[in-house]
Formats: structure tokens, C-alpha cells, sequence
């Protein structure tokens, strides 16, 4: 789009993204004869259709997305969102596909941190369509930017903040004479209580596609983040850069002590090909499992007050760190031919009624000054702001998109025995030393 069309847009639609990111909650949708404007003498905008793309399956992101539409819809009635859910597995791959042609959509779920970056040529940056002000508001929208810098170009608005966590069933801890209060905090401890679950009859842990089915297996970085926090943050960069090769020996005995879990009987035998881990855990047919704060809202629904959360204690030393990262958000395509309205649709995400919109929706909205009433979430967050545990990222934001690949397929194969983990770090630092060298410099990209 030619840059004197795109500011004919921007003018048009001007007062509905100040007013969606005003602040200031909008009960009521303009009047049909009025402009986006407000002005009653104004002709009404043309209808416009957007198309917006999630790989959220139907998990609690989905729900999210379908109501912020119907708000913004509701606000904006000459702008129509057309929602589509693609598969997760191969979702990057159709998103990259279509903007090569530029038949994708409008406004597509991108991951933050490097892989906006690594996308980021068909990502439109955001600072010249939406208030950067109102941007800055939001956690973590250092890692939706450009050289993780929000005044050189935001590129995602973050939808919620997310934790990486396990869930527990309390009934089946009591079941093992175990305090479903008392959570391990070591290696040690977290083995001491595999044991009196296996013995009380309990599969300790279940693994599996899960909710967000991000691959045909499992999706280890839930367990690498937490295996990684002998290093603290700044240190992860150290893996970026290479300075701490992936088959360092402390790497490969984290590695092993968690594949030792399967070895050990404590998790199902079938972690490569089971599909059904949510129902499973449901069911009561397994202890503990990992997932992240996009499956609080159902396991509240389905579970009651019978599920707990847990961070996963993968330290020699008492766990002291949480990862509570903005993961992921929405971004407008280079390519759209309705750059403003889509934009005036990402300001909305960033208003005070929005974050209402994702509160109840049962996430936890991104934006300073808003929090959830979820009794699960309000436990996770208190890690950081009254336990003193300190933040992490999400591991797979921060270490190159071709590393996490990899690794999805040979951590995978390690733990549940189809590969050496010898073999397995091996091919994640081989993974690494062949993308160019500016990719495992200091400064990401």
C-alpha cells in the first residue's frame, strides 16, 4: 500500500483507534449513519473484511479471540473479522507460505521474541498505526519488538501473560498420603513424590500432545524452560550466543535426570504417540502435567477445587524462578490492504475494555493495572510479586526458531528412549553452529 492511501486510511479511522485506546470502556456502538469518526453528517465507512488466522485449537486463547472480535464488531460494526483456526503443528510454515504469495491474512497469532523477529519481514510495525504510549502499557512488549525495543517497532501485541507451569490433582496426592499443599521444591523431593505416587498405585506425570498440539508429540520447552533455571536469565543469552554449548556437561545431567522421570516409570510409556493427555489428566488417570496458564480456565471447569498448579522443581537447589512471559499476541501483515482498520483492531486489544474482554475470558490481561480473578492464576503470579522468584522467559522465545525445531524432535526421542541424550544435545548444538554467525552474536535477531 502506497503511503498516501495508507494515510487517507489512517484519517479516516483516526478517532475510533484514539477511542479504542483511550482508555475509556465503549458500551455502546456508533450510530449506523455515523462516520468512524463520530460525526452524524459524516457517510458511513465502507464495510470492510479482515481476515485474522490462530493456531489456539480450542483451548482458552480461542475463546479469547472470538470475544474480542465480537467486542471490537460490536464498536466498529463497518469492520468484519473473519476468524479462522489452522492447525498448530504446521502453522508457521502456512503463515510464511501465504505471505510469500500475500494471500494470508490480515492479522495472524504470532509468538513473541525471536520469532517475530525471525518473521519479521512480513510483520508491519506498529508505531506509526497505534500509540506507542498505550503499547508500552503492556508486559512484555520489549520482546514483541524489534531488536526487543519498542521505539525501534512493535510488532505483536502481546494478547495476555502467560506462565509455563504444571497442574496437579490434589485427590490423587492425598491418595499417596501426600500434602497436596506442600509442593517439592528440588530434584530429590520431586522424586521422593514420583515414588509414593507410583507405590500408591498413581501414575506420577502424563505426558502428551496436550492443549495447544503444537507437534505430533509432546512440547518439551515446558520442561526445558524449568530444566534451564540452574542459569539465571542473562545467562540463557549465553545459549543463543554459543557460549554455553547445548552439550555442556550440566546441560546433559539436566537432561538426564529429567528423562530419568520416564525410565523410572513415573510418566506414561506411550509420551511420543499419546493424543489424549488433557483427558487423561482430567480423568484422574495421572497425577501431575505440564501446560501453561491457556488451560487453567478449563481444568477450573472440568476439575473444581481439585487442581493445583506447580512449577516444575528441576533444580539440584529450591526452584526460585517462574516463567511468566508474554508468549504470544497478534500482528498486522505487511501485505493487508486494510492496514488501518486492522490496526484500529490491535488498539483495541490494548484499551482498558479489552483487557476486561481477555480477564474474563479466562486469561491474564497483559496490560499494568489489570489482573484476573482466577484463584490458579493468582497463585502463579504471586511467585514473582510477593514470593520473590524471579522471571524467566519463555526459553523458545529466546533461542533461535531452528534450535527449537530441533529440539521439539530430539528431546522428544530422548525422553522416551528413541534417541541417546548424548545424541539429542549433539544435534541442537550442531543445529545452532550452522545458522551464520550473526545469529549467535550478542545482540538477537
Amino acid at each position: 500500500m502506497n503511503r498516501r492511501l495508507r494515510l487517507a486510511l489512517i484519517l479516516m479511522l483516526g478517532a475510533l483507534v484514539v477511542q479504542a485506546c483511550s482508555g475509556a470502556a465503549q458500551t455502546t456502538s456508533p450510530a449506523a449513519s455515523e462516520a468512524p469518526g463520530g460525526s452524524a453528517s459524516a457517510p458511513p465507512a465502507a464495510p470492510v473484511t479482515l481476515t485474522l488466522w490462530h493456531n489456539y485449537g480450542t483451548e482458552a486463547n480461542a475463546t479469547a479471540t472470538a470475544n474480542l472480535v465480537k467486542a471490537f464488531e460490536a464498536i466498529h460494526p463497518e469492520i468484519t473479522i473473519d476468524v479462522v483456526s489452522q492447525p498448530a503443528d504446521n502453522y508457521f510454515d502456512l503463515l510464511q507460505a501465504a505471505a510469500i504469495s500475500k494471500t494470508g491474512p490480515d492479522l495472524a497469532t504470532m509468538w513473541t521474541g525471536l520469532f517475530d523477529l525471525k518473521y519479521k519481514s512480513y510483520l508491519q510495525p506498529l508505531n506509526d498505526l497505534v500509540p506507542l504510549d498505550e503499547l508500552k502499557k503492556l508486559k512484555g512488549i520489549d520482546y514483541s519488538s524489534l531488536n526487543f525495543n519498542p521505539d525501534d517497532g512493535v510488532l505483536v501485541v502481546p494478547l495476555e501473560v502467560q506462565f509455563y507451569n504444571g497442574f496437579y490433582n490434589k485427590e490423587l496426592f492425598r491418595k499417596a498420603g501426600l500434602n497436596p499443599n506442600s509442593f517439592p521444591t528440588t530434584w530429590d523431593e520431586l522424586f521422593a513424590t514420583c515414588q509414593k505416587l507410583k507405590a500408591a498405585g498413581v501414575t506420577p506425570f502424563v505426558y502428551g500432545t496436550g492443549g495447544q498440539a503444537l507437534g505430533g508429540g509432546f512440547y518439551p520447552y515446558y520442561d526445558l524452560s524449568y530444566l534451564m533455571m540452574y542459569l539465571s536469565p542473562a545467562d540463557w543469552k549465553k545459549l543463543y550466543a554459543g557460549e554455553i554449548p547445548w552439550t555442556d556437561p550440566a546441560i546433559k545431567s539436566q537432561i538426564s535426570k529429567w528423562v530419568s522421570l520416564f525410565t523410572q516409570g513415573y510418566t506414561n510409556q506411550d509420551v511420543l504417540t499419546n493424543s489424549d493427555s488433557i483427558n487423561q489428566f482430567v480423568a484422574g488417570k495421572a497425577a501431575m502435567t505440564l501446560e501453561g496458564t491457556w488451560q487453567i480456565a478449563d481444568f477450573q471447569k472440568r476439575m473444581g477445587d481439585n487442581v493445583g498448579v506447580f512449577l516444575p522443581p528441576f533444580v539440584d537447589q529450591p526452584l526460585k524462578g517462574v516463567v511468566e512471559y508474554s508468549g504470544d499476541g497478534f500482528s498486522l501483515t505487511t501485505y493487508s490492504q486494510h492496514k488501518a482498520q486492522a490496526a484500529a483492531f490491535l488498539a483495541y486489544m490494548a484499551s482498558d475494555e479489552a483487557q476486561k474482554v481477555i480477564a474474563d475470558s479466562g486469561l491474564i490481561p497483559a496490560k499494568e493495572g489489570f489482573s484476573t480473578d482466577s484463584r490458579m492464576a493468582q497463585d502463579l503470579l504471586a511467585y514473582a510479586a510477593t514470593k520473590g522468584f524471579t522471571r524467566y522467559p519463555m526459553i523458545d522465545n529466546v533461542i533461535q526458531p531452528e534450535v527449537v525445531d530441533a529440539g521439539t524432535k530430539v528431546l522428544n526421542a530422548a525422553f522416551g528412549g528413541a534417541m541417546s541424550v548424548d545424541d539429542a544435545l549433539k544435534n541442537m548444538q550442531d543445529t545452532l553452529m550452522q545458522l551464520p554467525a550473526d545469529r549467535r552474536g550478542d545482540t538477537y535477531k
